[in-house]
C-alpha cells in the first residue's frame, strides 16, 4: 500500500479515552483519505503503570469505534535493544557522550536553577570531558549532544511553523545508567522502523517534537511531517475532566452511544467540513484532511453528542437495535427475556426509536414490552385510571373485543368513534389505554403498541387494570 504511513501510539496505564480517541480517529481517516497506513504502537515503556487490562481496554476501545488498524500491534517495550541500540550507534558517531553525573548533582543542578528563576537543565558537564575522569561506582547515562546554536523548526500542518531556539535544548539521555532507553529515544525509533510519515498527535505533544528531532537528525532520518491538534476542553473552556465526560470510550458504549455516532461527534471536534454536521464514515473518509482542522481547543457538549447519537438511532436498522436493546436489557441479573418478549421488541422498535437519544433510554422505552402481566404500574398510570378512565377502558374494549382486523389503523379508528360517543377527545381514551398496557402516561403511538401486543395481551392488561 503507497500513501501515508499513520500511527496511533497510546500509553497504556489507563482507558481509552475521547481525546485519544479522537487522534486515533484523526489518524484513521488521514490515512483512509490518501490511499495509506493506519498503524498501532502500545508505549509500554512505563512498566509500573502499565497493565494488561489497559492494552486490553484500549484494543477493545479501537475495536468498538470500527476503526481498524494495519499490520501487527507493535509493543514499544518489546524493542528496548533495538532502541539501546540507536544510542552506542550516536555514541560512536561522536553525536553522544556517557554522563557520569549522580542523582545528588543533578539535583544540585536542578535546585540551582530554579533558585536562579532559570528552567532545570542539564549543563552539559560531561559533554567534553575525559571519560578517564569518570567517578567510580557509576554507571553512566548516554546523552545526546544537543545543537547548541541556531534555532529548530517544526513544520506543523495545523500549528504553522513553530520555531524553537537551540539554547533552550538540553543534552537530553537517550539512555539511562541501567541500560533502559528512554520514551523520547523509543518513539523516534520506532516511528522510523515503522516507516511513519506523518506524525498526528495532541499538541501537548509539542514541545517533544524539537527534542525528538534532536535523533532523527542526529541519524539522519526524514523527519515526519507533523500535525498537532489541539486538545478536547469541557463546556465551560477548562480542561477535559471526568466531569465534563473525560471517560473510557467503552463507557460511552455503556451508556448507549452507537460507535458510528461517537465517530462523527468527534470528528466534529475541531474539524469541519462546511455546516455538514452529519456525515457517513464514507463521506468523512473522503472530505478529511488536515487543512480544516482548527488551532483553538473543541468543546465536548453531552447534549450535541446526544442529538447526533440519536440521529443514528433512528437511522439504525430495526434489528441490530432489537439486538442491543435486548443485551442492556438482560444486564440486569436474573432477567432473561423469553422469545415473546424479544419479538416484541423487535416490533415495536419502528415506534421506540424515534425519539430515544441512547440505548439505555431506548431499552427503558421498551421495557414494557417484556414484562409479565400483571404489569408494575407506575403513580404517573395510576393517575390516568380513574373511574372516568375506567368507564372509557371498558367502553373501548366492548368496541374491540371483536375487531376483524387487529392494526393500528383499526384500532385508532374505534378509538375514534368511542370518543365521539363519549362526547369526549381520543386522548381521553388514548391515555387509559396506555396506563393500563405499559404502566405509565407515556409510550410510543399507543395504537401501534397495540398492534405490537397483539390481541391476547392487550386485553389481558386491560383486564388487569380494570381490576
Amino acid at each position: 500500500m503507497t500513501g501515508p504511513v499513520c500511527r496511533f501510539a497510546p500509553s497504556p496505564t489507563g482507558f481509552l479515552h475521547i481525546g485519544g480517541a479522537r487522534t486515533a480517529l484523526f489518524n484513521w481517516l488521514f490515512a483512509k483519505h490518501h490511499g495509506g497506513t493506519f498503524r498501532l504502537r502500545i508505549e509500554d515503556t512505563d512498566r509500573q503503570r502499565s497493565t494488561p487490562e489497559a492494552v486490553a481496554a484500549i484494543l477493545n476501545g479501537l475495536r468498538w469505534l470500527e476503526l481498524d488498524w494495519d499490520g501487527d500491534v507493535v509493543h514499544q517495550f518489546a524493542r528496548a535493544q533495538r532502541h539501546a541500540e540507536i544510542a552506542y550507534e550516536l555514541l560512536r558517531q561522536g553525536k553522544a557522550y556517557r554522563c557520569y553525573c549522580t542523582a545528588e548533582e543533578l539535583e544540585e543542578m536542578r535546585a540551582t536553577a530554579r533558585a536562579e528563576g532559570r528552567p532545570p537543565r542539564y549543563d552539559g558537564r560531561w559533554r567534553d570531558r575525559d571519560p578517564k575522569d569518570a567517578p567510580a561506582g557509576v554507571a553512566p547515562s548516554i546523552r545526546i549532544k544537543a545543537p547548541r546554536e541556531g534555532e529548530t523548526v517544526i513544520r506543523d500542518l495545523v500549528q504553522g511553523d513553530v520555531v524553537i531556539r537551540n539554547d533552550q535544548l538540553d543534552d537530553m539521555i537517550l539512555l539511562r545508567g541501567d541500560g533502559t532507553p528512554v520514551y523520547m529515544l523509543s518513539v523516534v525509533v520506532d516511528d522510523f522502523d515503522m516507516g511513519v510519515t506523518h506524525v498526528i498527535r495532541g499538541d501537548d505533544h509539542l514541545n517533544n517534537a524539537a527534542r525528538q528531532m534532536m535523533v532523527i537528525e542526529a541519524m539522519g532520518w526524514p523527519v515526519p511531517v507533523y500535525a498537532h491538534i489541539p486538545l478536547i476542553h469541557g463546556p465551560d473552556g477548562a480542561k477535559l475532566s471526568k466531569r465534563h465526560g473525560a471517560l473510557a470510550v467503552e463507557a460511552y458504549r455503556d451508556m448507549g452511544y452507537l460507535p458510528e455516532a461517537m465517530r462523527n461527534y468527534l470528528l466534529r471536534l475541531g474539524w469541519s467540513h462546511g455546516d455538514e454536521e452529519i456525515m457517513s464514515t464514507e463521506q468523512a473518509i473522503a472530505w478529511f484532511d488536515l487543512d480544516a482542522v482548527g488551532r483553538s481547543a473543541a468543546r465536548f457538549d453531552f447534549a450535541k453528542l446526544g442529538n447526533v447519537n440519536g440521529h443514528y438511532i433512528r437511522a439504525r436498522d430495526d434489528d441490530s437495535l432489537a439486538r442491543l436493546v435486548v443485551e442492556q436489557l438482560e444486564r440486569e441479573p436474573g432477567k432473561p427475556l423469553d422469545p415473546e418478549a424479544r419479538a416484541r421488541v423487535r416490533a415495536g422498535m419502528p415506534g421506540l426509536k424515534q425519539r430515544a437519544r441512547t440505548i439505555v433510554e431506548l431499552a427503558e422505552s421498551a421495557e414494557f414490552y417484556c414484562h409479565k402481566r400483571p404489569i408494575p404500574m407506575a403513580e404517573s398510570g395510576r393517575k390516568l385510571l380513574s373511574d372516568s378512565g375506567r368507564q372509557r377502558l371498558s367502553a373501548f374494549v366492548t368496541r374491540i373485543g371483536g375487531l376483524a382486523e387487529w392494526s393500528a389503523a383499526s384500532l385508532e379508528a374505534e378509538a375514534r368513534d368511542a370518543a365521539v360517543a363519549a362526547g369526549a377527545k381520543l386522548g381521553d381514551i388514548a391515555q387509559p389505554v396506555r396506563a393500563a398496557l405499559t404502566g405509565t402516561n407515556v409510550s410510543p403511538p399507543i395504537f401501534e403498541v397495540m398492534q405490537v401486543l397483539g390481541r391476547d395481551e392487550t386485553l389481558g392488561r386491560i383486564a388487569d387494570a380494570m381490576r
